[in-house]
């Protein structure tokens, strides 16, 4: 193999540059040409292909986002379109490519593996922490830390004007970081999309605090959960406890940006070193992930068919910490 690519796909996560300098670099030392792929499979289709040096990825690995860009691409969904994929690969001489993202951008890498024989492994590119064979997911550390600063200052008004937040963190139908959040954050109420929510359940709980002499609270609520986002759960809650100055904070897209964690950049870059050797040795349709603090090689597949969930305990543990 003398020539691989590497692109960014799906939604963007603190560290995927470092992903993307790591993947360079180690093609670069093992004598390999490595090429950028701007603007996820989009850009592949399109040809928007450039090669890439040590120098190209010089200062990024602090930077968020991704120096490649990302974009959806609804003609990669259909069989001419990767074609037309395999055939820009083809063109630039690529035998090998690294495919930074979530299991969806994973599910494409596979259809172009099986469809037209590319060698390709991915990294797990996403704050939501959900795809299976990995422990931790490049840009979760960053946009956890992210959202328990965010609680962390929200507390600080709450206590002062004895209300009710309701903080919406992002996560797709994940609850791993409104859990982690919550907990850390010391939540009085944790709404995930893994265990069914009852509004009945949590004006008691305000109740009972309230009669202990606790007139502030803080609620983490998933914006997978089944009883709607931040909002909806606000005014189910505020209409059923009659709670007049309760207020909503979405952090939203905040969580996807910014400087990544030390946590972040170690990562990226151990599973981008991996990824590069993977490829070397003839390993294909393989994701890279951290298990037990090693790096472990699993099927592409396994992303979507065995998703990483939180410890179901901790939703016990931050039960009896809200007391």
């Amino acid at each position: 193999m003398k020539r691989i690519g590497v692109l960014t796909s799906g939604g963007d996560a603190p560290g995927m540059n470092a992903a993307i300098r790591a993947v360079v670099r180690a093609g670069v030392y093992h004598d390999l040409q490595v090429f950028g792929i701007y603007r996820g499979y989009q850009g592949l289709i399109d040809g928007d292909i450039a090669e890439l040096g040590a120098r190209s990825v010089g200062g990024i690995i602090n930077r968020g986002g991704t120096i490649l860009r990302s974009a959806r691409c609804k003609a990669f969904f259909e069989k001419e379109g990767r074609a037309q994929a395999a055939k820009a690969l083809a063109q630039h001489g690529i035998e090998g490519l690294v495919v930074i993202g979530g299991d969806g951008s994973y599910r494409g890498a596979l259809d172009l593996h099986k469809e037209h024989g590319i060698a390709c492994t991915g990294l797990p590119g996403t704050i939501d922490n959900d795809i299976g064979g990995t422990d931790f997911t490049i840009g979760y550390d960053t946009a956890l830390n992210i959202a328990l600063e965010a609680i962390d200052r929200i507390r600080d008004t709450a206590e002062s004007h004895d209300r009710i937040f309701f903080v919406e963190v992002m996560g797709r139908h994940s609850g791993y970081l409104a859990m982690m959040s919550g907990i850390a954050g010391g939540a009085e109420e944790i709404l995930v999309p893994e265990t069914p929510t009852s509004i009945e359940s949590i004006v008691e709980h305000l109740r009972i605090n309230r009669e202990k002499g606790k007139q502030s609270s803080i609620i983490v609520v998933a914006e997978g959960d089944d009883a709607g986002n931040a909002i909806q759960v606000a005014k189910q809650v505020d209409a059923m406890a009659n709670i007049p100055n309760s207020r909503v904070v979405v952090i939203g897209h905040l969580q996807r940006g910014g400087t990544p964690t030390a946590f972040d950049r170690v990562l990226a870059s151990r599973l981008g070193v991996r990824a590069v050797e993977a490829l070397m040795e003839g390993a294909t349709a393989r994701m890279i992930g951290i298990n037990a603090n090693n790096v472990v090689l699993r099927p592409l597949d396994e992303a979507w068919k065995c998703r990483t969930q939180f410890d179901p305990g901790l939703t016990r543990i931050a039960h009896i910490l809200a007391t």
